[in-house]
């Protein structure tokens, strides 16, 4: 989940590092660190808290160089702290390094370092790898690197440099992404290519034990257990430097937010096929005919992608008649899951990198199923190694708080049920009436938008809660954990989501005046259900917020505030519905005084288990 960035080139080096950290800043910010390779050896500086801190701390005292490394930390092992900061060095502090991952055997490797003497500083599991090197090198630092990984269990994207050998750094990955920046006579090394793009679009990406030399004459990259050298492609970034600014918005959560009118227009553009009430998704091409005879289709996710998956087993089930199961990919692999060669499994992730989801992948493919992606971002692990996919083209997404993610992940399984509903039972009437739906949302997002000063004004009174339900039915149910999710991630406010039948089993022991309930009441074939489930909360002294169609007025009648959507078809109603509560969630940390774009203890992409 860290962010890592490294430079050999002509250039100022410090200004480069410190820019490259706060692109990734999203991956986290707990300390930051940066090593320098100078003429007078290795110039190192950490310091806690976000990377402003360790600018302002080495705003008059940044030597020049030409050759380094930098690293912005979400921390597993060991508290946020200075000592804990990466680069960590190796006893002589010639070597030092920046990871991304978790060493699982750091515990066994550290024994035997101390046996052979070698003294240790800081709690983390990452500092027993520069140990390691040093171990075992013999004046080349690329080889030591290659042997003492294949000593680790674990995960890690590593850069490694040693003021013995200036101008090189060695970079490495395992299940931690890994990506080469090609400019003029100059490469740059990060996590992301957020890092890069506004130095070069050009890229290679490193896949799973591949381990990569890197000079100021090029690079050579080999696998970890072999010498010889791998012949990689040169790809294009999909994006450019100003998908990754603000562009005038206080957040880039609020930015998204207010994209998404776009960025669905961008995940549905020339999939739509109108004469035929179907969807052309050419990423699954040849693997149609295997899906239609799949007895289930599994999707498996975490966090917001698997509330989005939730909602993609309502539209399978209805549009396709095929059975869903939904599994949280961090339990999916753990449990032996029974699988058969017939199943689809579809892997749902934002990134492309969570190792959780990218496991669960593994799992799939490792007992036989089909597995399948979907994700945002080109060139990621699940994009690479998935048979087939789905890329939903929403754009870069900095907001550690998933948002213009989520609705492009259901506006793709909407296209995924829909072509596959059209090839099995949907008829060419209601699979138009879809279609037609579909290009009319981006108009209804933008009316729902226009609804941010009522919610924003709604933001006031929930502001001083301490905890708050979110209830919805049918495929709205996946709605209100989404929108409960948002509030704790970013308010701090303790919010839980429950389908509304279900607050009748417990949850209504909560309830009284001190408890804002959101209701998604939108009229659907369960609307009167809804309204009676009001009336048991109003009945109890509860304060209601509900999210209704325009015209409505016997929920109006009945809520404290209400939030006005545009009527929709049902299965495209979730679309709708969970922008009111993006706001609402956004407006309410903001009057809290919560850093909305990186929320304590979260990072964008969990790379970590």
């Amino acid at each position: 989940m860290c962010g890592i960035v490294g430079y050999i080139g002509k250039k100022d080096i410090v200004p480069i590092l410190i820019n490259g950290l706060k692109r990734l800043e999203y991956r986290g910010y707990d300390s930051a660190g940066i090593a320098v390779l100078t003429d007078h050896g290795m110039w190192i500086k950490k310091q806690k808290g976000k990377i402003r801190e360790l600018e302002r701390v080495i705003k008059h005292d940044a030597p020049q160089g030409f050759t380094g490394i930098a690293h912005t930390r979400w921390a597993t092992h060991g508290v946020p702290s200075q000592n804990n900061a990466h680069p960590h060095t190796d006893c002589s502090g010639s070597i030092a390094l920046v990871h991304n991952g978790i060493i699982e055997n750091y515990a066994y490797l550290k024994n035997i370092l101390q046996e052979k003497g070698h003294t240790f500083s800081t709690e983390t599991d990452t500092e027993i790898l520069a140990h390691l090197i040093e171990m075992t090198y013999k004046g080349n630092i690329f080889e030591a690197t290659q042997k003492a990984l294949n000593l680790v269990d674990g995960t890690f994207g590593i850069l490694v440099m040693t003021d013995r050998e200036p101008g090189k750094i060695v970079a490495a990955r395992r299940s931690s992404p890994l990506v080469l920046g090609i400019g003029d006579d100059e490469i740059y090394v990060a996590s992301d290519g957020t890092a890069l793009v506004e130095h070069t679009r050009n890229v290679v990406y490193l896949e799973d034990d591949e381990i990569a030399l890197i000079t100021h004459n090029g690079y050579t990259i080999t696998s970890l257990d072999g010498v010889e050298a791998l012949e990689k492609t040169v790809e294009k970034l999909p994006f450019d430097i100003i998908h990754i600014q603000k562009s005038g918005y206080p957040h880039f959560m609020l930015k998204e937010i207010y994209e998404q009118p776009d960025t669905i227009r961008d995940t549905m553009r020339g999939r739509l096929l109108h004469e035929e009430g179907s969807a052309r998704l050419g990423g699954l091409d040849g693997y149609w005919d295997y899906i239609k005879k799949s007895p289930r289709i599994i999707l498996t996710a975490c966090g917001t992608s698997w509330h989005a998956a939730l909602i993609g087993e309502y539209l399978i089930e209805q549009l396709c008649h095929i059975p869903v199961e939904v599994e949280y990919a961090s339990e999916f692999r753990y449990r032996d899951p029974v699988l058969c060669q017939q199943d689809t499994v579809v892997a749902i992730s934002q990134s492309g990198e969570t190792l959780d989801t990218l496991a669960a992948l593994r799992e799939a493919q490792r007992k036989g199923a089909l597995a399948l992606g979907i994700c945002n971002v080109v060139g990621s692990t699940i994009a690479r190694e998935s048979k087939a996919g789905v890329y939903t083209h929403a754009g870069p997404e900095i907001g550690v708080a998933s948002t213009k993610a989520f609705t492009s992940q259901v506006i793709s399984l909407v296209l995924f049920a829909l072509s596959l509903g059209r090839s099995k039972q949907l008829s060419a009437e209601d699979g138009i009436n879809i279609v037609h739906a579909l290009e009319e949302l981006p108009g209804k997002i933008n009316e729902v938008l226009e609804q941010n000063t009522t919610i924003k004004n709604i933001a006031q009174y929930y502001v001083n809660s301490a905890n708050t339900l979110y209830l919805g039915r049918g495929m709205n149910y996946p709605v209100a954990l989404e929108g409960a999710l948002k509030m704790k991630e970013i308010s701090y406010i303790h919010a839980e989501g429950y389908p509304a039948a279900e607050m009748k089993h417990g949850p209504i022991a909560l309830i009284d005046e001190h408890m804002p309930v959101i209701f998604i009441a939108v009229q659907d074939s369960i609307y009167d259900k809804i309204v009676s489930n009001i009336e048991e909360v109003k009945a109890r002294g509860g304060k209601v917020i509900a999210v209704v169609n325009k015209g409505d007025t016997r929920v109006t009648e009945k809520a404290d505030f209400t939030i006005e959507i545009p009527k929709t078809i049902n299965c495209l109603s979730p679309i709708l519905t969970v922008i009111p509560l993006q706001l609402l969630a956004y407006y309410t940390a903001v009057l809290k005084g919560c850093d909305v774009d990186q929320p304590r203890n979260l990072a964008k992409s969990v790379t970590v288990e």
